[in-house]
């Protein structure tokens, strides 16, 4: 029997005629030979303003034929996860720390996704080699599950990737890097919660959200009961061209973020990933927003402005 949250995960919009008629826009075609997409969650969709073709939850889903724009600067991998593959769905590239690239699969496709161009190995679901590379290298003390998303995953194949990991003596901590619960609360359910409050490992969760829009009852709920478990919750996001490209917005969400008890922790340049162009921001924008930001909140509501550099061996903090 499917979870209540597959189900809903199963109505996401893929039609972009249907999603047209839902927010009352007569939206352009997208451009021939997409790649990547439309997918977006109904709760997501509802959220756009009718009508309303800069709303800043549209940008970040609609196919636009600005994608089709090329740049020298925008590649297929700005932040060099080819170079950082120690197995097929494994990223090796900070000490301490790796990254299970555990699903292709997300809940929504975000138009400016690093990882859109990702080769994804599908077939080997036990992670047979990832969990090996993990038990040889002791000096790894923390695994990131990502993706695609991890919440994507059934909590069968959750529980048996998870059990594995808290086997390896050497790992302390687990981190969820996810954007589900912003489309879909739902996946935050009780077996998902008891998966969680089993784990050996500390456990760290971090959510993927740019906009205040984005927000409701229901997923402050969600992430509550995760937090009531003793887990931290963060919230990473990313500077998105008129999406949230100005202090009243990144203020305003910030300070709800911790008025909810989730700590703002990167606020990410945008990566230079082919067909994102559109979507960027320059760092002096940025760093002039970040000074603002500094000035009207506490420090523990400023996140760190940081980008990835592909090599580097952490996020490059963007001094201000």
């Amino acid at each position: 029997m499917q979870p209540l949250w597959r189900k809903i995960q199963q109505q996401n919009f893929t039609d972009w005629k249907k999603l047209a008629e839902l927010i009352q826009l007569d939206l352009p075609l997208p451009p021939n030979k997409l790649k990547f997409p439309l997918n977006l969650p109904v709760r997501l969709a509802k959220k756009i303003r009718k009508a309303t073709p800069d709303d800043p939850i549209l940008r970040q889903f609609l196919p636009s034929f600005e994608e089709n724009k090329k740049s020298p600067l925008f590649i297929s991998d700005p932040v060099g996860d080819t170079n950082a593959r120690k197995a097929p769905k494994l990223l090796h590239k900070y000490q301490g720390r790796a990254l299970l690239v555990s699903t292709s699969a997300c809940a929504m496709h975000c138009r400016y996704c690093f990882r859109q161009h990702f080769d994804y190995e599908t077939e080997d679901k036990s992670f047979s080699e990832e969990l090996e590379y993990i038990r040889q290298d002791s000096t790894l003390k923390e695994i990131i599950l990502s993706g695609g998303d991890p919440l994507s995953l059934s909590d069968r194949q959750l529980k048996s990737l998870i059990d594995n990991l808290a086997q390896i003596p050497h790992l302390k901590r687990l981190r969820f890097h996810t954007r589900f619960p912003i489309g879909i609360p739902e996946r935050i359910d009780a077996p998902f919660l008891e998966l969680l409050k089993t784990c050996r490992l500390q456990t760290f969760f971090v959510v993927h959200s740019n906009h205040p829009n984005e927000w409701d009852e229901e997923i402050s709920a969600a992430l509550k009961n995760i937090q009531k478990l003793g887990i931290p919750v963060l919230c990473q996001t990313i500077l998105l061209k008129n999406v949230n490209d100005n202090a009243d917005t990144l203020h305003a969400f910030f300070e709800f973020l911790v008025d909810q008890g989730i700590l703002p922790y990167y606020l990410h340049q945008l990566d230079r990933v082919e067909g994102a162009s559109h979507f960027e921001v320059s760092e002096e924008e940025g760093k002039a927003f970040m000074q603002e930001l500094s000035r009207r909140l506490s420090g523990y509501a400023v996140p760190r402005y940081v980008q990835e550099i592909a090599g580097e061996s952490s996020k490059t903090p963007i001094s201000f």
